[in-house]
């Protein structure tokens, strides 16, 4: 696997003409690492496994055309390879953290997804929210028509909510698709800038779920997580102009609808998976499903 990475990384130096630097660290699923081009400028490589995720990205990006996002300066779909420009501090804004930075840390959020939205295409290959809803029913047939270890009540209630609000949509928009604190950056043609979008098309009520699931408890635990939650679900349905049932009703499905993505990508090793991130999701989809709106 290093061989084919390297001969890849290689392959993408002579094509775009590249001078490679040691990877990021903290690497996830993608590799990153900061690359010089050949008239000096500074820019940023990323290789995943070419998948309809990774085009769905590339669109996303040449869509937004560094407007409140990082600049696509060159992609190879086939490869899995995007080439982007570097944003400096690069910080991400969960630099705002902790109780006394959240609500400047939201509204940035909240301005940073309004600059972003676009209109949908005539012709596209993005899913649709509808789609990514389907995920539902793949819970119900993995655990043989029940929830597994989710509970029913809360997932009954998510399926009904997701319904309704789907059924119920404004005028849909390509949305980020997974626009939280660490897919903010800082920079400096624009002093925060979204990086990593996913492509989604959907209505705009619907970016707010990857956002309020983001709480940072890893690193900064809130003291009041309940209280956190509805004070972030009051000000971005006044950020947004969104009702704020539809706020919180777009939270709690999409926080059981991440604790099954959880399961579903580790596979049927997910009770022994050491991250556990279905029950950190499940945490959030309680406590917003008791936020008053």
């Amino acid at each position: 696997m290093e061989g084919q990475l390297r001969a890849l990384l290689e392959a993408c130096a002579r094509r775009w003409s590249l001078h490679l630097l040691p990877p990021f660290a903290n690497l996830s699923f993608n590799y990153a690492a900061p690359v010089v081009r050949a008239d000096g400028t500074e820019a940023v490589l990323k290789v995943g496994v070419p998948n309809r995720e990774l085009r769905t990205e590339i669109a996303a990006l040449r869509l937004y055309d560094g407007r409140n996002s990082v600049r696509l300066l060159e992609a190879h779909a086939e490869q899995g390879a995007l080439l982007l420009e570097r944003l400096r501090p690069g910080t991400t804004l969960t630099t705002l953290a902790g109780d006394t930075h959240d609500t400047e840390a939201t509204a940035i959020a909240a301005s940073v997804m309004r600059g972003l939205w676009r209109p949908e295409p005539a012709e596209h290959e993005f899913p649709s929210v509808g789609d990514w809803g389907k995920g539902f029913l793949r819970l119900r047939e993995y655990f043989g028509g029940g929830t597994g270890p989710l509970p029913a009540v809360l997932v009954e209630a998510a399926e009904t909510l997701f319904a309704e609000l789907l059924a119920s949509s404004s005028a849909p928009v390509v949305l980020h698709g997974d626009l939280h604190h660490d897919n903010i950056l800082a920079a400096e043609r624009q002093e925060w800038l979204a990086i990593d979008p996913k492509g989604v098309i959907g209505e705009p009520a619907y970016e707010v779920g990857a956002l309020l699931r983001n709480l940072w408890s890893d690193r900064h635990p809130h003291a009041h997580p309940a209280l956190l939650l509805e004070r972030r679900v009051h000000q971005l349905a006044e950020e947004l102009d969104v009702e704020r049932a539809r706020i919180r009703g777009w939270g709690v499905a999409q926080a059981v609808l991440s604790a099954w993505w959880c399961i579903e990508d580790a596979g049927d090793g997910w009770e022994e998976n050491e991250g556990n991130c279905w029950k950190s999701a499940l945490a959030i989809a309680e406590l917003l499903a008791n936020v008053k709106s």
